[in-house]
């Protein structure tokens, strides 16, 4: 079932592209209508609904674009800079609003330097059109500025929760004995998931620890991209452990994600590389102890308000970025010993004064975003 296009009284009728994060999921309020969702899509003409997983080719398809005020831009590495120049040129006869949320200062799908090229590309495509950027830290603003030799048009508005405190209501932390670990997202290349499995199952000796991997399905593309994809070492190192479960889905629901960390301790963050974090986030949210590589902006997103430093506690840090690689193991493995040590003082119970301020958080974060997409409306 659809929903028809929404009138102005609903509120400016936005696109994120890409629309299945945590991030642009939590982006509603009042004065906001998103188009692409995952539980009503929207009808823009007979027929015609906007797909939750909508590319730049399908809103281009999809001509003239009256029947959206504002495109929300977000991982632009997904879409090829010819495309994205159509786009940007399509919005601006149009007259929609185009706002993009600088997540990453590099591609979040590869590190090499054409991946590099291109990024840096589409980054001049958006300052050449004039759009307005968001960056999630000051940090990260400094970065872009430096690589690209002139200031974007920036307003800073950190990341926020996960995980809308609403529904934590009548939720708590899972009881259980033993410390229950978890790792989830996708097998990208800036995530090293082989080695924390290795190091926690051969150097976990306590039989009542778990280790629970939440993972998006597999497609073709993890088996044939560059560097080889993990998971079938990582199955053959949990068939000899049974303490290690493997979870599936096509896509990790909230639910699905919310339910694992309910039920963990820990939450492992092996970055290779990257800028921010929604797990961090997560394990604000939920009180959980990250055990986090000391990559990009992710201290910053640590050190970002003083409710943070107060409330949420200290990511038990591991360096990746400085000394000989074959140490990098010995710094994840002490990360972990100290982290599990740190679990039979941990408080268990979510911290409902944070999350009372993340919902007033929230609330400046979705004013900041309506502010920016009503500036320049049609």
């Amino acid at each position: 079932m659809t929903a028809a296009i929404a009138s102005s009284a609903a509120g400016l009728r936005v696109v994120h592209l890409p629309a299945r994060t945590p991030y642009a999921r939590k982006l509603h309020g009042p004065g906001i209508h998103t188009l692409n969702t995952t539980t009503e899509p929207t009808e823009i003409r007979p027929g015609h609904a906007v797909p939750a997983d909508v590319t730049a080719s399908w809103i281009l398809d999809h001509t003239p674009l009256d029947w959206l005020d504002v495109l929300h831009l977000h991982h632009i590495d997904l879409e090829p800079p010819a495309i994205l120049e159509r786009l940007l040129d399509a919005c601006a006869r149009a007259r929609v609003r185009v706002v993009f949320t600088a997540h990453d200062t590099r591609p979040m799908l590869g590190g090499d330097s054409n991946g590099a090229d291109a990024f840096t590309t589409r980054l001049r495509l958006l300052l050449a059109a004039d759009v307005p950027w968001i960056c999630l830290t000051e940090g990260s603003r400094a970065d872009l500025a430096a690589l690209l030799g002139t200031e974007p048009p920036t307003t800073v508005i950190p990341h926020g929760y996960v995980v809308p405190p609403d529904t934590l209501r009548h939720r708590e932390r899972l009881p259980g004995t033993g410390v229950r670990t978890l790792l989830y997202g996708a097998t990208r290349t800036n995530r090293d998931q082989i080695s924390p499995v290795v190091n926690w199952s051969l150097a976990t000796s306590n039989p009542t620890h778990t280790l629970h991997l939440l993972l998006r399905a597999a497609s073709p593309a993890d088996f044939t991209r560059t560097t080889p994809s993990p998971l079938p070492v990582i199955l053959d190192i949990a068939r000899h452990d049974p303490r290690i479960r493997i979870t599936m889905r096509p896509y990790p629901t909230d639910t699905a994600v919310l339910d694992a960390a309910l039920a963990s301790d820990l939450l492992l963050l092996p970055y290779l590389w990257g800028t921010h974090s929604g797990q961090l986030e997560l394990a604000f949210d939920l009180g959980l102890i990250p055990v986090c590589a000391r990559v990009g902006h992710l201290p910053e997103q640590h050190r970002l308000h003083q409710r943070h430093d107060q409330a949420v506690p200290e990511p038990e840090w591991f360096d990746w970025t400085t000394g000989h690689p074959n140490l990098f193991g010995e710094r994840f493995l002490t990360a972990l010993e100290s982290a599990t040590a740190r679990t039979a003082a941990a408080p268990r119970r979510l911290d409902h004064d944070f999350l009372d301020y993340r919902t007033q958080e929230h609330k400046d974060v979705l004013a900041a975003h309506l502010a920016l997409y009503e500036g320049g409306h049609r």
